[in-house]
């Protein structure tokens, strides 16, 4: 698999410059617009489907949290070029839509984060520069909606040769015909691993992962 090397992409390691980021994560779990309001038309149709999957999702990151794969926030901008990922955080754990999913998946304080202007997390972002100082070949989609950003992210995400796990449970959409239809496609098309989350081998993938290394 190719990807330009990080040593193209960033400067040599530092640590006074890249803080504690770490030496290297063959898996990345992406949460995919989870921090939103759900204010917009529609939102009140997304809501419980976007409750199942927050559910779901935190307890894969909780998973993922506990063998050291790093998690990172791909979350859309809102159409606001000054946008604060720290802001809108705030937002949405106010009196909105939202509310009850950012309180599910509240980032921590080690996480990472990458502000979209478009469907996919790698339009005009840093999303790829990152992964790639990671080293980072599987990752893993979760997120809103499952016919669209997740969609877009993970052809992408396919175009630049990474293996992709999107577990059916932690995507969500307007409706169950629309998130079906957004995984059959990224299953048949992109060749993505859409098994519930419950029955990921976390630790397997990474053991998999460094054998294939070696």
């Amino acid at each position: 698999m190719w990807k330009p090397s990080a040593e193209r992409l960033m400067p040599a390691r530092n640590q006074d410059l890249h803080g504690n980021v770490p030496e290297q994560s063959r898996v990345a779990l992406l949460l995919i617009d989870v921090i939103n309001d759900l204010e917009f038309p529609g939102g009140d149709q997304i809501l419980p489907f976007a409750l199942k999957m927050a559910r779901c999702t935190a307890a894969l990151k909780k998973r993922t949290a506990e063998a050291n794969v790093p998690s990172i926030y791909v979350n859309d901008n809102f159409g606001r070029w000054r946008s604060d990922f720290h802001v809108q955080v705030d937002h949405c754990l106010s009196d909105v839509r939202g509310k009850p999913v950012a309180e599910l998946l509240r980032p921590s304080d080690d996480d990472y984060f990458v502000l979209k202007p478009k469907h996919s997390g790698f339009f005009s972002t840093t999303l790829e520069i990152l992964l790639s100082y990671l080293e980072v070949e599987i990752l893993i989609l979760t997120g809103l909606t499952a016919n669209n950003c997740v969609l877009f992210t993970a052809n992408d995400a396919y175009m630049r040769d990474y293996r992709l796990i999107i577990p059916a449970d932690c995507v969500a959409s307007l409706s169950e015909a629309d998130t079906r239809s957004g995984l059959d496609q990224m299953k048949d098309v992109l060749k993505a691993d859409t098994r519930p989350s419950a029955e990921l081998p976390i630790s397997e993938l990474i053991g998999r992962c460094v054998e294939e290394t070696n």
